[in-house]
């Protein structure tokens, strides 16, 4: 229950992305929130002062206005709104109201109804001049009221439809010119994450360089500060781990040469004892095939060591050459420790020509054999085949080589091609046969060939491991 649950949890966790979007990320959000900002301010600021010029105006003008309704009113008694109305229409005003004895004059909708409660109590119970912004039947206004002494008060409306207007226009051009800061600052965060991730993608083709064997590669010097960092240390481990290398290979290839002497003296002794074989007792036959047999593994690892120092010292070179395929495997086949393997070939491979170290690629078919023979049952069989499609021109060809052993399991097929990878349980082959760098060897030469090897199961659904070496082929012209 605890498994599923786990994998759920994984599922739904969103992915991490990678720095250069990160990098994107952060500056494209940036450029949003200044653009925002920035729009935000502006329209803040110009509309409050638009607002406000409109509304020293109106004050202004409303107080003339009222100053002449109060004139207007004083030459009568009772005062009448008559003469006063009539010099407001006189002069042009016509958005207004006046509130005289409890009583409204003015043309709707400039009624008390559209007056704010507050603003109404304020000019006429307070006797306090004030103004206020409202909207009325969906036009906004600026009103200003006025206190008249002993009368009531006088409201004017002034219109605000062309603030509202250009306010529009403030709002989409300020809305374009977010949209197109917000797309500058894309391109340039693009631009800044390609120069921030630049020496990060130096340092790992500097990496991988490493990783193929190519040790002495160095990342140059930088006048950054804080790159200048990453690369002296990048160097430094570059420099001690080609050192580490260089004295390990010295060291397997100083003792691979060591044993040989020994070894061949103890090879000669061997053939020479061989030789006198029908004067020695039984127990000393058995023990003489024993030797022998160890003697044999002991030059076969002498030689696996000697050919791993070369790789590790970069001194391989291939003697490369037009090879049949398979007429190379069949040679290869025969000269094995299981010459009689039998090899099937499609009709098309039989064209196949590769290009290869032909001794080399010899000892990949015999390591493969070797390993078939020991841990697959001893029953080997070889199949090569064309990848491509009958209708598209040749370009790979595939030599597995299957055994009727146990198999690989899925999470040793990646490990067994390590050195000295021979257990079971760590993702090592059970066995008493080699040292493991059989697999080793033939990963190292299929690759400096510019091909792949990989372990899969039989593709007859039978028991048994069926390895798979990939390499690059032509067809055999007419």
């Amino acid at each position: 229950m605890v498994g599923p649950i786990r994998r759920l949890i994984g599922r739904s966790r969103p992915r991490s992305i990678g720095l250069r979007r990160r990098i994107l990320v952060i500056i494209t959000l940036g450029s949003i929130a200044l653009s925002v900002f920035v729009a935000t301010t502006t329209f803040g600021l110009t509309r409050s002062n638009l607002v406000s010029e409109r509304d020293e105006a109106a004050i202004s003008t409303s107080r003339r206005n009222a100053l002449g309704v109060e004139r207007d009113l004083r030459p009568t008694f009772p005062p009448e709104p008559t003469a006063a109305r009539a010099s407001l229409e006189r002069i042009g005003v016509q958005r207004y109201m006046l509130w005289y004895r409890d009583t409204q004059y003015g043309r709707p909708p400039f009624t008390r109804d559209n007056l704010p409660p507050e603003l109404f109590e304020k000019v006429v119970v307070d006797e306090v001049s004030a103004s206020q912004v409202v909207r009325i039947d969906d036009e906004l206004n600026i009103v200003v009221g006025w206190s008249v002494p002993d009368v009531g008060a006088y409201f004017e409306f002034f219109a605000l439809d062309d603030v509202e207007s250009n306010l529009s226009n403030l709002r989409v051009a300020l809305f374009l010119a977010a949209l197109i800061t917000t797309g500058l600052g894309v391109l340039v965060g693009v631009f800044a994450a390609r120069r921030a991730v630049k020496p990060l993608g130096t340092a790992a083709q500097a990496a991988s360089a490493i990783a193929g064997g190519r040790l002495d590669t160095r990342l140059e010097n930088n006048e950054d500060p804080d790159l200048r960092v990453l690369t002296e240390s990048f160097n430094d481990m570059a420099q001690a781990l080609e050192l580490r290398v260089e004295r390990d290979a010295r060291f397997a290839s100083d003792v691979s040469h060591e044993l040989r002497s020994p070894l061949m003296t103890l090879a000669a002794s061997v053939e020479v004892m061989e030789a006198r074989r029908d004067d020695l007792p039984e127990r000393a036959q058995s023990a003489l095939d024993l030797l022998s047999g160890d003697v044999v593994r002991f030059q076969g690892l002498v030689e696996d060591l000697l050919e791993i120092s070369r790789f590790d010292a970069g001194a391989i070179r291939l003697n490369m050459e037009e090879l049949l395929a398979a007429e190379f495997v069949r040679q290869a086949v025969a000269v094995s420790s299981v010459p009689e393997t039998p090899v099937r070939v499609s009709e098309r491979a039989e064209l196949a020509i590769i290009r290869g170290d032909k001794r080399r690629l010899a000892r990949v078919i015999a390591n493969l054999i070797d390993n078939a023979r020991a841990y697959g049952g001893g029953e080997p069989e070889i199949t090569i085949e064309v990848t491509n499609p009958p209708d598209e021109p040749m370009s790979h060809l595939t030599i597995a080589v299957e055994d009727r052993g146990a198999g690989v399991a899925p999470e040793e097929r990646s490990l067994i091609f390590e050195r000295f990878a021979r257990g079971g349980g760590a993702g090592r082959r059970t066995g008493s046969e080699g040292a493991g760098l059989g697999l080793s060897l033939v990963d190292e030469h299929v690759r400096m060939h510019g091909g792949r090897v990989w372990v899969e199961d039989r593709l007859d659904g039978e028991s048994g491991a069926r390895f798979v070496i990939e390499l690059m082929a032509t067809e055999l012209e007419d």
